[in-house]
């Protein structure tokens, strides 16, 4: 007992009634662009090295991978 093709197209008049089609064409519009910045902010996010972890040499020269806690300078 799901949702009609009719009640979908009744809810649809009634949306377009109260916003007008072109605020719902500006929202659709912000929506898409908030899309793509998060779509994008995770890529560089993806895409950037980790800076908690170091190569550091041991002493006796073995290299080694060491979690280092970096301070922001402000």
């Amino acid at each position: 007992m799901g949702i009609s093709i009719w009640q979908l197209l009744i809810i649809l008049a009634i949306v377009l009634l109260l916003f007008g089609t072109k605020r719902l064409r500006n929202l659709g519009g912000d929506l898409g662009g908030a899309l793509r910045g998060f779509k994008s902010a995770m890529k560089e996010e993806q895409d950037k090295p980790d800076d908690t972890t170091e190569k550091l040499e041991s002493e006796e020269g073995d290299i080694i991978d060491a979690e280092v806690e970096k301070k922001d300078k402000v």
